[in-house]
């Protein structure tokens, strides 16, 4: 080929530079210009720019980057919920009360408000790598304070080791959008991200059925002893595992992006990126608010949902913790296919509001009936009701998340993220709380009902959002930009083949 044109050569594509004044060309993105101004400008500087920013390609590892992220996603996951649903032998371990038990969940929750602005901000500043680093040492080295805490005395070193856990949580919870769009094309963002989001509900999965299995309710406490430290010890060999991938093979970013908006998102030099200005701007989009409040109100409900199943099963059916765990467990399988079903259905549909406000509805309904139906003396009932409010309930975070960063382009994904889980921990705590102590004083019909009312005033919210996807309107205005002539110097982005090496 002759020279100034992109070649491929044996799956791999090298472009030769091309000249031109890119200091003349260049379009900074200024918190006054509209969004679609902001995306002209993206365009246009794309367009006048490097070649290599025209020119897409997907990986294959990329596959390998999500599943490894979901791994330890899944690892961090397991140990929020493996207190709480054996809530009533802990407490008989350490000696503690219900409402102290509860808080190895809260933790969670709490944690992550505080510091989801610098973890946020680090994500911008040092990338994926430096992230999934920080996050999965962390992990690793909560669950081997653990190990070190199973003796009746040493309640505070196991609250220790769940603070190191839930702080890795903050470095985990904004990844998988971020993860997709700089991986994925933009016909398999929402898989990814789904993907991604699936790691963490079946690590919650696995940590409603295992801790029943593992850690049964035997009356000696040296017996009880051992089989709770068996459970850490399985916890902190797979943790150091995944930290040793993660160190090994985990990568910032492919070398080539995958999609136009990604090839845009490129060009603005970091220096003209403002973190605060970043912020400012998603608080000055009025839909983007609206999800940080109804995404909120969804998710919350799911915290305190799975905080609580415990006591609400065993209130109902004394003696069956370990079917509470199965009941945990049914909801968040049935979430998993949600998500994966919901992904899909986006990537091909791309109706981000209509599906969001269906799933929503649909959330409000499960609620309803399994509020309902919870006291009726009839297991299998309460299988059947848990499950449809889990492929509703928890289907729907990974909607939130592509949601949002479509309302947001071309904002940091991780941030857009990391500000809809700091709402649903927040609502996460409040709910936790409050229909504990609704349960305690009034029982669990009225606990259940508390949260009904939330999930219908958030599906009422969800209809008034405004459907601006500045995401698609960035791929559509960039592959527009692209030439298809090859005698023009430039390849489209449809010429360039999926790659075949790692």
């Amino acid at each position: 080929m002759s020279s100034g044109k992109p070649s491929l050569v044996d799956g791999e594509i090298n472009d030769n530079e091309n000249v031109s004044d890119m200091e003349k060309n260049k379009m900074m993105l200024s918190a006054g210009d509209s969004e679609e101004v902001r995306l002209e400008n993206n365009i246009q500087l794309n367009r006048n720019g490097d070649d290599t920013t025209k020119t897409t390609k997907l990986y294959k590892r990329r596959w390998f980057i999500v599943l490894l992220f979901s791994s330890y996603s899944l690892c961090n996951s397991f140990q929020w919920i493996q207190y709480g649903i054996i809530n009533n032998i802990f407490m008989r371990f350490y000696g503690v009360g219900s409402f102290t038990i509860d808080w190895m969940s809260m933790i969670y929750m709490l944690t992550y408000i505080p510091f989801i602005f610098p973890v946020t901000w680090l994500l911008d500043k040092k990338g994926l790598r430096i992230i999934a680093l920080v996050a999965t040492a962390m992990n690793c080295a909560g669950t081997w304070i653990k190990v070190t805490s199973v003796r009746p005395d040493l309640f505070a070193v196991t609250m220790l080791g769940q603070f190191c856990c839930s702080l890795a949580q903050v470095f985990i919870l904004g990844m998988p959008s971020k993860i997709a769009s700089v991986w994925f094309g933009s016909e398999e963002v929402s898989t990814a991200c789904s993907i991604g989001v699936f790691g963490n509900q079946l690590g919650i999965a696995i940590g409603f059925l295992v801790p029943p299995i593992l850690v049964p309710n035997v009356e000696d406490m040296d017996q009880l002893a051992y089989h709770i430290s068996i459970m850490f010890y399985i916890t902190a060999g797979v943790a150091t595992l995944l930290f040793l991938l993660v160190v090994i093979v985990f990568q910032e970013r492919p070398e080539l992006p995958p999609t136009q908006a990604q090839a845009t998102a490129r060009c603005i030099p970091p220096e003209q990126y403002s973190y605060t200005a970043s912020i400012l701007r998603l608080l000055r989009n009025k839909p983007f608010l609206l999800l940080i409040l109804t995404y909120g109100l969804n998710v919350g409900c799911f915290y305190a949902v799975g905080t609580l199943l415990n006591r609400m099963i065993i209130e109902h059916y004394p003696g069956e913790e370990l079917n509470a765990g199965r009941i945990g467990l049914t909801i968040v399988i049935a979430g998993m296919v949600g998500s994966l079903i919901c992904g899909i259905w986006l990537d091909r549909t791309k109706t981000y509001k209509q599906t969001t406000l269906a799933v929503y509805l649909m959330s409000f309904v499960g609620m309803l009936v399994y509020a309902f139906t919870l006291s009726l003396g009839h297991l299998w009932v309460v299988f059947l009701t848990a499950g449809a409010l889990g492929f509703f309930m928890t289907g729907y975070l990974p909607l939130g998340f592509e949601f949002g960063v479509e309302l947001t382009y071309p904002e940091c994904e991780g941030t857009s993220s990391g500000l809809l889980n700091c709402s649903a921990q927040v609502f996460g705590i409040i709910f936790t709380i409050c229909q504990g102590k609704i349960i305690d004083n009034y029982g669990t019909l009225a606990g259940n009902i508390f949260l009904c009312v939330f999930l219908f005033i958030g599906s009422v919210l969800t209809g008034f959002i405004k459907s601006d996807l500045q995401r698609q309107k960035a791929n559509q205005l960039a592959k527009a930009a692209v030439p298809s002539d090859p005698d023009d110097g430039n390849l489209p982005a449809s010429a360039v083949l999926e790659g075949t090496r790692f």
